[in-house]
């Protein structure tokens, strides 16, 4: 029996509509048609959302086992749906813990694998693929919907939010990557003062979700931390008593001599 779910459910936020029917005519010619879901989040009126809100939306909607996170100004001019659908075979074989494949992403200091066409350049390849990141571009990003991902919902805006995710996904145990998928980008991406804006709310989460704490649950406690620090300072209550226990004893044989 055939599932009646969609493959794939196709999210975009839609502030110009004549560019949102251009990019789904290129996917529908690319081989996206019959069982996809597709999932628009009109911005064009009054009514508007941010993308971490309303690409949440879309997330908590999806009925598709992948959903594709993309940008109103994508074109599907070169690889088609056979293609993406065999780059995440690979990407299952090579790494099943997998929950973010992207077109671009930061894989370390001015590191940014890619596989784009855009106004920074035609046939971009800078691999090798896949190739794990830290980041992800927000042009074109596939999700698995059984990854059960979000956005932060204490950020807001426009920006970092593939990051953000990625964030999460590494949380959670999840892994991203960038995948060998080439597509033309329109835009070659923008900063100003709501660029600055969100990159300060995205530190300032960021920076309080990792930072050092003591955590006491109710039967252990113990001090979290990303740097290195002497044992006891991150021993449970149990094996502080087990280390008292070793000293008393050491001593009463010094005692004893």
């Amino acid at each position: 029996m055939t599932s009646s779910l969609p493959a794939f459910t196709i999210g975009t936020l839609v502030t110009r509509p004549d560019m949102y029917a251009a990019m789904t005519a290129s996917f529908e010619a690319k081989g996206f048609a019959g069982d996809i879901e597709w999932i628009e989040i009109d911005n064009s009126g009054t009514d508007q959302t941010d993308a971490y809100a309303g690409l949440n939306r879309v997330l908590a909607a999806a009925r598709g086992r992948y959903v594709i996170l993309c940008h109103q100004d994508i074109l599907l001019e070169f690889d088609d749906r056979a293609v993406l659908e065999q780059r995440l075979a690979e990407l299952t074989t090579c790494d099943p813990r997998w929950a973010i494949a992207a077109n671009a992403g930061g894989a370390g200091a001015r590191h940014v694998p890619r596989r784009i066409s855009d106004p920074h350049g035609e046939n971009q390849s800078v691999g090798p693929f896949p190739h794990r990141v830290d980041s992800v571009d927000e042009n074109f990003m596939v999700i698995r919907a059984d990854a059960r991902l979000a956005f932060s919902s204490d950020i807001g805006g426009f920006h970092f939010y593939g990051a953000d995710i990625c964030l999460i996904a590494d949380v959670l145990g999840y892994t991203a990557y960038v995948i060998d998928f080439h597509l033309r980008h329109l835009s070659g991406g923008s900063t100003g003062v709501d660029f600055f804006d969100s990159e300060r709310r995205f530190r300032a989460k960021w920076q309080r979700a990792l930072r050092d704490r003591d955590l006491q649950t109710t039967c252990a406690f113990m001090r979290l931390s990303g740097r290195r620090r002497p044992r006891m300072v991150t021993a449970t209550l149990e094996e502080v008593a087990q280390f008292k226990g070793r000293v008393r004893r050491s001593w009463a044989k010094r005692r004893a001599r």
